[in-house]
C-alpha cells in the first residue's frame, strides 16, 4: 500500500484488456472494496476448460480488510466467479434485485448461500463501506438493473459507466440516468473508468424500440412456426416476444435450462409480464397451427448442447426445425463462436427454415455504447483523470484517443491491463509496479491444476495422438515377461501402418538390451525419447508416448 495516508488504488484482476473476467479491487489505507467478480468463457486453445476465473490470491492476503463486493450488473463476466471466492471470503455481496437474484441462484446450486449475506441497493442509493461511499446509478444495458457507479473516496470522487448504453427512445423505462452522472459530477470528478467494447463503432448504437419494430414486421410476415433464441438474460428482449407473440396470436414455447430459470426470476420479481395464455409447456405445441406457434430457446452461440442445436440435429425431446420455419438469431456474434453458429445457421436452411441474424437484419442492438455515447459520457462526467476498462488493448487505446478529443491531456490518460495497479492520490495519479496474476482455468472439479503444460498435452493430443507402450519385465533379472505391445490412439491407423509399430517394437527391444538394469525412469525416458525422434522421422508426426512399465 502507498505510504501517504489518503490513496485509492486500483488492482485490475480481471477484464483490462480483455473483454470479459471483470473484476477489481478498490482498496483505500482502511477498506477493500471488490467490483464485480466475473469468468471468462475459454478460447479455442484451452482445451477442455469449462471457464476461466481471476486469481483470487491478492483478494484474500487482505481478506481482513474487505468490506464487500459490489457488482453493477447480472451478466456472466461480473458476477460468474463468485462460487469460487465465496468459500474464502465471507462478506455482503450489494447489487439490484435482479442482479441478486441471479447470484442468489447460483450460490444456491454451489451450496454457498450460507457463507454470505445479499443486500439490495436500490437507484441513486448511497452506500457506505468503510471510507467509501458508493452511489449507484441505472444504466441501460442488455440486461435489467445494471448500475454505474459514483464514488466517494479519501481522494475524491470516481465514476465507474459499467456496461452502459444510451438509449434516446427507451421502452419501459430502461435509460441510462444520465442526469444523474451530471449532478454527482457537478462537484467534480477525479477519475473515470467508461466501458470501451464498442469505442471503434461510429455514431450511436441501434434502440430497442428499432429491434421491436424489426421483431413485430417478422412475427407479421412469417408463414408458420417462428424459433427465436437470445441471450438469456436479456429479460427486455424476452418481453418483447412475449408481446408481439399475444398481438398476432402466437404461443411461446420455453426450452433451454437458464431461459426457464431467469424468466422465472423475473416474473416472481415483477420485471417480466406475461399475458395469459401466451406461456405453454412445448409437449403441447404439436397440437397447435405452424402460424401460432413461438419457440424461444437457448443456443444464441451454436453451442452443441443448446436447445436449438439439438432442435436442428433432431434431437430434442419435442421440438425440430422444419421447412417453413422462420429462426430469429437476435444476439451478436461472440468471438471465437462465429464457426459454429455459421455452422448452425447453415444446417437451418438445409432443412428449409429461413434464419435472420444481425448481419441481415436489425434484429440485435447491442448493449454497450458507442463511439459517440461515449463522447457524451467524457463530456457528462468531465473527470481530470482517464482510465478507459472493459475493452481489448486496441479498445482501450482508442477511448484514450476519444478522451484526448474531449480535452483530456494525455498525461491525463492511463492504460492499465490485468495485473498493473494504478493509484489515485491528492496530486495525481500513478502506475504501480506489476503484480504477478495468472488467470485460472477451471475444469470440472479442478479449479487451477490445469496449466500450460497441461494445455500443450492436450494440443499435442488433439493434434498428434498417444502411444502407449505395454511392458511387463522379471524385477530380479530384468527380462520381458510380456511385450512390447504398443498401442495406438489417435497417431494411426494400425491396419496401414501396422510395419511402424513392429519397427517401434524392436526399438524397444534394443534399449532394453542396451541399458543396465534397476532404473525404471531412465528407461521409461528413453523410450520416450527416442520413439519421438523415431516417429519424427519416419511420419513426420510427434505423437505423446507413454511408456507402462509393469515390475513383476
Amino acid at each position: 500500500m502507498p505510504d501517504q495516508p489518503d490513496f485509492l488504488t486500483l488492482t485490475p484482476l480481471g477484464g483490462y484488456g480483455e473483454i470479459g473476467m471483470n473484476c477489481t479491487m478498490w482498496s483505500t489505507a482502511t477498506t477493500t472494496v471488490l467490483v464485480d467478480c466475473g469468468l471468462m468463457f475459454p478460447d479455442d486453445y484451452h482445451l477442455g476448460i469449462d471457464v476461466v476465473i481471476p486469481q483470487f490470491d491478492h483478494i484474500l492476503k487482505q481478506k481482513e480488510r474487505v468490506q464487500g463486493i459490489v457488482l453493477t450488473h447480472g451478466h456472466e463476466d461480473h458476477i460468474g466467479a463468485l462460487p469460487w471466492l465465496m468459500p474464502w471470503l465471507h462478506v455482503p455481496i450489494y447489487g439490484s434485485r435482479f442482479t441478486l437474484a441471479l447470484v442468489e441462484h447460483k450460490l444456491r446450486e454451489a451450496n454457498l448461500l450460507d457463507r454470505t449475506t445479499l443486500v439490495v441497493v436500490e437507484p441513486n442509493q448511497r452506500l457506505v463501506l468503510g471510507d467509501m461511499t458508493f452511489n449507484f446509478f441505472p444504466v441501460c444495458h442488455s440486461i435489467i438493473e445494471g448500475f454505474g457507479l459514483g464514488v466517494e473516496t479519501p481522494v475524491g470522487r470516481v465514476v465507474h459507466t459499467g456496461d452502459f448504453k444510451l438509449d434516446a427512445n427507451p421502452i419501459d423505462g430502461h435509460s441510462t440516468d444520465l442526469d444523474a452522472f451530471r449532478r454527482f459530477a457537478d462537484s467534480g470528478v477525479e477519475l473515470l473508468l467508461s466501458d470501451s467494447t464498442n469505442i471503434e463503432r461510429d455514431g450511436h448504437s441501434l434502440g430497442e424500440r428499432e429491434i421491436r419494430d424489426t421483431f413485430d414486421g417478422i412475427f407479421r410476415d412469417a408463414p408458420g412456426r417462428i424459433v427465436v433464441t437470445l441471450f438469456s438474460s436479456h429479460i427486455q428482449r424476452i418481453q418483447e416476444v412475449f408481446d408481439i407473440a399475444a398481438k398476432y396470436g402466437r404461443k411461446v414455447a420455453v426450452s433451454g435450462r437458464s431461459l426457464l430459470n431467469n424468466i422465472d426470476i423475473a416474473r416472481d420479481l415483477g420485471f417480466l409480464r406475461v399475458p395469459s395464455g401466451v406461456y405453454m409447456d412445448p409437449g403441447e405445441m404439436p397440437a397447435l397451427p405452424d402460424n401460432e406457434i413461438v419457440l424461444l430457446v437457448t443456443g444464441s452461440q451454436g453451442e452443441p448442447l443448446s436447445a436449438l442445436s439439438r432442435i436442428t440435429r433432431g434431437e430434442h425431446r419435442f421440438l425440430s426445425i422444419k421447412e417453413g420455419d422462420t429462426v430469429i438469431m437476435s444476439s451478436r456474434f461472440i468471438p471465437g463462436n462465429a464457426r459454429a453458429i455459421t455452422r448452425l445457421i447453415n444446417d437451418m436452411y438445409r432443412l428449409g427454415a429461413e434464419v435472420y441474424y444481425e448481419n441481415f437484419r436489425n434484429i440485435h442492438a447491442s448493449g454497450h455504447a458507442y463511439r459517440e455515447e461515449l463522447r457524451t459520457m467524457l463530456e457528462t462526467v468531465r473527470p481530470r483523470y482517464f482510465v478507459p476498462v472493459h475493452g481489448e488493448y486496441r479498445h482501450l487505446v482508442k477511448h484514450c484517443r476519444l478522451a484526448h478529443e474531449c480535452g483530456l491531456p494525455e498525461e491525463n490518460t492511463i492504460i492499465i491491463e490485468d495485473g498493473y495497479p494504478v493509484t489515485l492520490l491528492p496530486e495525481g495519479i500513478r502506475p504501480e509496479p506489476r503484480i504477478n496474476l495468472d488467470t485460472v482455468l477451471v475444469d470440472g472439479k479442478g479449479v487451477g491444476d490445469v496449466g500450460s503444460s497441461v494445455l500443450k498435452e492436450r494440443q499435442i493430443l488433439g493434434g498428434e495422438g498417444m502411444v502407449v507402450v505395454f511392458l511387463v519385465l522379471d524385477e530380479q533379472i530384468w527380462e520381458i515377461l510380456h511385450g512390447p505391445d504398443i498401442v495406438s490412439k489417435g497417431f494411426i491407423f494400425e491396419a496401414y501402418y501396422n510395419h511402424v509399430l513392429e519397427d517401434a517394437k524392436c526399438i524397444v527391444l534394443d534399449i532394453l538390451e542396451n541399458m543396465s538394469p534397476g532404473d525404471i525412469e531412465k528407461l521409461q525416458d528413453r523410450i520416450r525419447s527416442t520413439l519421438r525422434r523415431f516417429f519424427r522421422k519416419v511420419l513426420e508426426r510427434d505423437p505423446v508416448v507413454l511408456p507402462v512399465i509393469t515390475m513383476v
